[in-house]
């Protein structure tokens, strides 16, 4: 293919994959491939100075209930703003924390302290669970399987949010969590 496509473009062979915009990309001798952020998960935990946060084994308590006011307002909106915009970019290859990056994602019109707190228990997640990523391997098996989870009274300002995920064969191919 790349042959083909050199007698059009101009193209160098740089081999396999390994390194793409943040993403990282770990080639195994069963053939599976493992996609995963964990040289820029340690650049977001060094910009929130959360380098030597202790690793928490949830990314958020499932019992949590935020809410748009509750505490005073967080003192760096902006802080918050570009740690949830780096969060969502790690759910690249992280649908584990995806739940959890959309629910604080949806105070970031007016950040609270509260809201921050939930934040850093997400990066103390993260510190623990830097190397995670996703897995694929070849199968045979092409069957698509979904799931869905909308839980539209766990919401106390709206009432609404869904989550679902989407797997082709054993592998997931899509994922999202949003309102």
């Amino acid at each position: 293919m790349i042959s083909t496509l050199s007698h059009t473009f101009a193209l160098k062979d740089l081999g396999k994959l390994h390194y793409f915009l943040g993403i990282e990309t770990q080639w195994n001798s069963d053939g599976s491939l493992i996609l995963h952020q964990d040289k820029y998960a340690q650049q977001l935990l060094h910009k929130a100075n959360m380098t030597e946060a202790k690793p928490q084994p949830t990314p958020i308590v499932t019992s949590l209930k935020l809410t748009v006011d509750g505490s005073t307002v967080f003192h760096d909106p902006t802080l918050y703003r570009q740690t949830i915009g780096a969060l969502q970019y790690l759910t690249f290859t992280r649908p584990d924390i995806t739940y959890a990056v959309n629910k604080v994602s949806q105070y970031m019109h007016n950040p609270q302290i509260h809201h921050w707190k939930v934040v850093k228990r997400l990066l103390w997640y993260v510190a623990g669970t830097r190397a995670f990523g996703i897995r694929f391997t070849s199968s045979t098996n092409q069957s698509i399987h979904g799931f869905a989870d909308a839980d539209w009274g766990a919401d106390i300002d709206d009432r609404k949010s869904t989550t679902g995920c989407v797997y082709l064969g054993d592998n997931i191919v899509s994922w999202s969590s949003k309102k």
